[in-house]
C-alpha cells in the first residue's frame, strides 16, 4: 500500500476522534471558536515536539523554505480555521455523522480549486466519482422540519454550514499541498512536520488575538477545559501531520477522496458514542458517498 494512502487512513482515524472531542467541547463548555482555538493551541506544542524529535532521530537539518511557502501556509491555515468553526456549528444543527458527511463535499470543491489554482487535472473516472458523491450530498440535504422544494432544502442552515466547511477545507487542502511543495526536502514526513509546526503556531497565535479581542474570557475557558482539550490537541497534531504527509505525495482531491472512509467512522461514532438516531435516508446518502470514494481511489 502506498504511503499516501496509509497517511490518509491515519488522518481519517485521528480526525474522527478530534471531531468527537470538538463536538463534546462545543456542546456547552466552549463556543465554536473556542473549541477551534483549543484544537490549535494544544496541537502547536505537540507539533513542535514531533518536529524536534524527528530531527534528533534522523539527524537531519532544517530544510530551506521558499517565500511562497508562507503565502500558501497562511492561505491554507486561514481556510482551516473557518472550516473548523463551520463544521462545529453544523454539529449543533444535525447529528454527528451528517455534519461530517456534508463537510466531505470538500472532495468536489478541492478538485475544482486544485484545477484552478494548481492546474491539477482529475481523470474522467475521477469526475464520475465526484458526481456520484454529489448525489450523496443531495440525499443528505433534507433537514427535519423543512418542507418544500429541493432548492429550499439545499438552503437550509445545516447544508450551508456543512458545504461551507467543505469549501474552506478545500482551501486548506490545496494551500497545504502547495506549501509542502515549497519545502526543500525529499523526505515527505519532514516536509509535513515543517508545514504542521509553522501553520499550527500561526493559527494558535491568530485565534488567541481574535478571542482576546472579540470573546474575553474564552481563552480562560479553553484552559479550564484542558483535560479534554489536550487530547483534542494531540489528535489534531497527529491527524494534521498525516494529512500533510499525504498532501506532499498526492493531489489534494484524491487525498480527500480516500479520507472519506471517515464517513464510516463518523456513522459508528454517531450511533455508538453519541447515541444519535440516523435515518434510512442518511444511511443511503453516506452509502452513495462511500461508492464515490471507491471509484475515486481506483481512479487515482
Amino acid at each position: 500500500m502506498e504511503l499516501w494512502i496509509i497517511a490518509t487512513l491515519s488522518a481519517a482515524v485521528f480526525q474522527t476522534v478530534r471531531f468527537m472531542l470538538q463536538k463534546v467541547l462545543a456542546g456547552g463548555r466552549l463556543s465554536a471558536t473556542g473549541s477551534t482555538f483549543a484544537r490549535f493551541a494544544y496541537a502547536a506544542p505537540a507539533a513542535a515536539v514531533l518536529l524536534l524529535g524527528y530531527l534528533w532521530i534522523t539527524q537531519a537539518a532544517l530544510p530551506s523554505i521558499t517565500p511562497d511557502f508562507w503565502v500558501w501556509a497562511i492561505f491554507g491555515g486561514f481556510g482551516q480555521i473557518l472550516a473548523t468553526v463551520l463544521v462545529v456549528l453544523a454539529f449543533r444543527e444535525r447529528n454527528f455523522a451528517v455534519g461530517v458527511t456534508l463537510k466531505k463535499t470538500e472532495v468536489i470543491q478541492t478538485a475544482l480549486l486544485g484545477l484552478i489554482l494548481l492546474g491539477e487535472v482529475i481523470s474522467l473516472p475521477g469526475w464520475i466519482g465526484i458526481g456520484i458523491g454529489l448525489i450523496g450530498v443531495l440525499l443528505l440535504s433534507r433537514t427535519p422540519g423543512i418542507d418544500g422544494a429541493l432548492w429550499t432544502q439545499l438552503r437550509s442552515r445545516v447544508v450551508l454550514l456543512g458545504v461551507g466547511a467543505g469549501f474552506f477545507f478545500a482551501v486548506a487542502g490545496v494551500g497545504y499541498r502547495a506549501a509542502t511543495l515549497q519545502v526543500g526536502s525529499d523526505d515527505p514526513v519532514l516536509r509535513a512536520l515543517i508545514g504542521l509546526v509553522f501553520v499550527t503556531i500561526g493559527q494558535a497565535m491568530g485565534m488567541a488575538a481574535w478571542l482576546r479581542w472579540r470573546a474575553p474570557g474564552e481563552i480562560t475557558r479553553v484552559w479550564q477545559a484542558r483535560r479534554t482539550a489536550v487530547w483534542l490537541g494531540l489528535t489534531s497534531a497527529f491527524g494534521t501531520m498525516s494529512w500533510f504527509t499525504a498532501f506532499t505525495l498526492q493531489t489534494a482531491a484524491y487525498v480527500y477522496a480516500v479520507g472519506q472512509v471517515e464517513l464510516v467512522l463518523s456513522l459508528a461514532a454517531s450511533v455508538l458514542w453519541f447515541k444519535e438516531k440516523v435515518t434510512a435516508r442518511e444511511v443511503a446518502g453516506i452509502a452513495v458517498l462511500t461508492v464515490s470514494v471507491v471509484i475515486l481511489v481506483l481512479a487515482a
